[in-house]
């Protein structure tokens, strides 16, 4: 398996590299960029990717593609062994890969490719096996469903700061006015601005954070009742009941279960 930094083979000459990496207990990649696409793929783990738009949790099996040029910050829940493919800006373009950070699933496939993929030489035969293997990674790329695994910031700066603060300490128990009263907002400005520069209520986003943090402590170890505690959640069935009803699987199940 390759193990190097992505500036190393920035200018390559092929349109897609992989390359894999193992990283300790809450290491955390300061903020960065490159010029070529990323998938991200935790292999094992869980990490969490944060942008000027947003956070993005990506538990084992998962990965996030992070369009060229967008600058990331990531962090590892616990021991995250991750492989990554790296597309150059014009055969993502071709491929029809998003121009937005998005959380999707991994398929056997995919996920034999990736693990393939790593052990490729960088300058790959680009006309035999070797180069029809990272052309079908890409049309499997594409194909991958969306999960809803992310939680978009406020353009507002107040509101950024705040809901930053937020992912942090993430709780059920934060309320509107509590949030509109530190923005120095009333209610109704603070709902509005908050649901124009993110696409959902507050309230919605503030489970979707806690969900987020929830997938991290479960990927640590932490027990469900635990987590339903320490997020603010009535008890163990109601923090069940909300995970189920966003991320399909009960929180027991979810994190042993790759996608399909």
């Amino acid at each position: 398996m390759r193990n190097t930094r992505a500036d190393a083979y920035e200018n390559t000459p092929r349109d897609v590299i992989a390359t894999g990496n193992e990283y300790p207990t809450h290491y955390a990649l300061p903020a960065h960029s490159h010029r070529r696409g990323q998938l991200l793929y935790a292999s094992t783990g869980v990490l969490t990717a944060i942008t000027s738009e947003g956070s993005w949790v990506v538990p084992p099996r998962r990965a996030l593609w992070i369009p060229p040029g967008v600058t990331h910050e990531v962090h590892m829940g616990g021991r995250v062994s991750t492989r990554s493919a790296y597309v150059t800006p014009e055969a993502a373009r071709a491929a029809g890969l998003s121009e937005r950070c998005q959380v999707i699933a991994v398929s056997p496939l995919l996920h034999e490719l990736l693990l393939e993929a790593v052990d490729l030489p960088a300058e790959y035969d680009l006309d035999g096996r070797d180069g029809r293997v990272m052309s079908l990674l890409l049309d499997e790329i594409r194909r991958m469903p969306v999960l809803p695994l992310s939680a978009p910031l406020p353009r507002e700066k107040r509101l950024a700061a705040l809901c930053r603060e937020l992912l942090v300490h993430p709780s059920q128990e934060v309320k509107i006015d509590d949030m509109a009263a530190r923005a120095g907002m009333s209610r109704r400005h603070f709902t509005r601005t908050f649901r124009e520069d993110t696409g959902m209520s507050f309230t919605a986003w503030r489970q979707q954070a806690c969900l987020l943090a929830a997938l991290t402590r479960l990927g640590n170890g932490q027990s469900i009742t635990q987590v339903a505690v320490d997020l603010g959640y009535g008890n163990p069935s109601a923090f069940a009941t909300a995970f189920r009803r966003v991320l399909g699987l009960a929180p027991s199940r979810y994190l042993a279960t790759p996608p399909a």
